[in-house]
């Protein structure tokens, strides 16, 4: 079977992108675009791609001469909807950066368009493609923690602002802060451990009282959140607890864990620490610990599954409707905030 032909349109996250392509023996990056003459000479170079194009409109307009079958999305926020629908209207998969778009809205024309392309779209929620959190995964699918009824997923930064006075902190091209930027892979893996069970409120606040005070003093434009919270209910009854910050007053240089609790059993998978994750139970009246050791085979990237689900015609997961659910709860959380009382989703 012939290699599919893949092209990438942004470099900075792009280069994941690329690598993680590059791992498949049936994938070929051929294409880059980028607006960064500079970063598009370096990456070619490095990654041995030699068709590049300064925009990722000129790579879309030139997708039939170069026989593309995948393109990757990887630019900020603002254009995620119209680069991946001009893709798919160009009669390419694509592979999306998360957040899946700028909001709810973005993500439901995306998911319109593709199931009028019949091309897939994939959001890279790349956090669900680790060894511990697949691990994880099963035994939760085993029916090893009961039904889940409370969930609490962090990402939390003591001080971590990505290149501030940049792109990340302007709402108009990433239509958030923290929440949009590191809560949307929380919020995404705790669904995913819980079966993504239908929202039905959000309480959600935000705050930026550091992150001001750092852009006062540089004189640096900064119009989003340094910190958001948010509980969420479900139809199931269950609720999860959601915190992301780039700035915060913690002990801890940086945070990430999620814990949930079953009705037979719990769980906790910390990315910071090195004892990847734990699951607790009871037996004949005992507590049980059992540490996980992830050394099964390795977990694909989310490239890798992307191209492995095209050429077997299965099923990928991280769905585009995966991507408006959590945008929704996004878009209700800020909406909470800004109005100061709960949100309903249904």
């Amino acid at each position: 079977m012939s290699k599919l032909r893949v092209g990438v349109i942004g470099l900075g996250m792009g280069r994941n992108h690329i690598k993680g392509f590059q791992r498949h023996e049936k994938a070929d990056v051929v294409a880059i675009a980028d607006v960064d003459e500079a970063k598009l000479k370096q990456v070619g170079e490095e990654y041995g791609v030699k068709k590049s194009f300064r925009s990722g409109e000129e790579l879309i307009e030139n997708a039939s001469k170069l026989d593309l079958d995948i393109i990757s999305v990887a630019t900020p926020n603002k254009f995620h909807c119209g680069l991946s629908i001009a893709s798919m209207q160009a009669g390419c998969h694509v592979l999306c950066e998360k957040p899946l778009a700028m909001n709810a809205g973005e993500g439901r024309e995306m998911e319109k368009v593709s199931q009028e392309t019949g091309c897939r779209l994939m959001v890279n929620f790349s956090f669900r493609f680790k060894d511990a959190a697949q691990a994880l995964k099963r035994q939760v699918d085993a029916g090893r923690l009961g039904d889940i009824y409370y969930a609490r997923t962090v990402w939390l930064r003591r001080r971590g602002m990505p290149g501030f006075g940049g792109w990340f902190g302007q709402k108009a091209l990433s239509g958030g802060g923290p929440l949009i930027d590191l809560g949307v892979h929380r919020i995404d893996l705790a669904l995913w451990l819980m079966g993504y069970p239908d929202p039905t409120y959000v309480l959600g606040s935000t705050y930026d009282h550091i992150a001001q005070e750092v852009a006062r003093k540089e004189k640096k434009d900064f119009d989003v959140e340094d910190l958001a919270v948010a509980m969420v209910k479900f139809d199931n009854n269950a609720t999860l607890v959601a915190e992301a910050s780039w700035a915060s007053n913690i002990e801890e240089k940086g945070l990430q864990e999620i814990r949930l609790m079953g009705t037979e059993g719990g769980l906790l998978y910390n990315n910071t620490h090195k004892k990847d994750a734990e699951l607790y139970y009871e037996s004949e009246g005992d507590h049980y610990n059992a540490c996980l050791n992830a050394v099964g085979s390795p977990a694909p990237s989310a490239m890798e599954h992307f191209v492995d689900c095209i050429l077997n015609d299965k099923p990928h997961i991280a769905s585009v409707r995966e991507g408006v659910v959590v945008m929704e709860l996004l878009d209700a959380i800020y909406e909470s905030a800004e109005k100061g009382e709960p949100v309903k989703l249904q």
